[in-house]
């Protein structure tokens, strides 16, 4: 671990990137090689993340431990990094891990309920959020700098009215549609913030910004949110075909 941390610290302030096989992959416009090194970094730390997220599941599916102290345990966990300075990189990382854990752990509810329905629905969606993470960052990536900051102000905008949709809905009921819809728009939401994430990482890097926790913290949250939101759709439709199924085995 000592030489993981003595690696990501060399490469993220100011490693050499490397080469790249294509031409068409060297076209990164104006992101410096530094900031290629840390962009490198900080998926590198998300795929630690993402790992420990999975232990978390795993955890709540053999010992049931997900829930609301989960849940608040992660709040306290990433508000606990935050105080950390940045040079105690290894504490933010382990605590940056202990979120992600708690996390899943937090989800751990609706991956074992997709497991016990069908586990290929957990491995369609996990899929597909992946290849739409990968996509919208690539985009990102490869795009002008600066070319989609001016999403931010929208996707605040829309998770405002989201945020609002759930108050009203708590306080005056809802139904299946209104809640579909309101995933639907959250996930939309969040695959706009994927996007404008991914551009400010690089913008605040090429101002001297160089916490590649902090900022894979931020990526992770949007791949769970998409994720949750990805299966909750998949459930609802898987659960909707087996109820027409049903009917048409009770009319024949």
């Amino acid at each position: 671990m000592d030489g993981f941390f003595s690696t990501a610290s060399s490469a993220a302030y100011g490693g050499n990137s490397g080469g790249w096989g294509y031409d068409s992959l060297k076209n990164f416009r104006e992101i410096s090689p530094a900031v290629q090194s840390h962009l490198k970094l900080v998926y590198l730390t998300l795929c630690f993340a993402l790992a420990s997220s999975a232990v978390g599941a795993y955890l709540h599916i053999a010992l049931n431990i997900g829930g609301m102290l989960t849940m608040l345990g992660c709040v306290g966990t990433i508000a606990w990094l935050f105080s950390v300075p940045v040079y105690e990189e290894r504490k933010r990382f382990g605590l940056l891990m202990g979120a992600a854990l708690l996390e899943g752990a937090s989800v751990g509810p609706l991956i074992e309920l997709t497991l016990d329905f069908d586990p290929s629905i957990l491995v369609t969606g996990f899929v597909g959020t992946a290849i739409a993470f990968g996509c919208f960052s690539c985009a990102a990536i490869v795009a002008r700098r600066r070319e989609y900051l001016y999403l931010g102000g929208l996707l605040s905008s829309g998770l405002s009215i989201m945020l609002w949709l759930q108050f009203a809905t708590s306080i005056f009921g809802h139904s299946t549609g209104s809640f579909m819809f309101e995933v639907y728009f959250g996930l939309l939401i969040f695959l706009g913030y994927m996007v404008y994430d991914t551009q400010e990482i690089i913008e605040r890097a090429h101002r001297g910004d160089m916490d590649y926790i902090k900022h894979a913290l931020t990526l992770f949250t949007d791949f769970v949110a998409v994720l949750v939101r990805i299966l909750v759709i998949m459930l609802k439709n898987a659960g909707d075909k087996s109820d027409d199924k049903k009917k048409k085995k009770r009319r024949s």
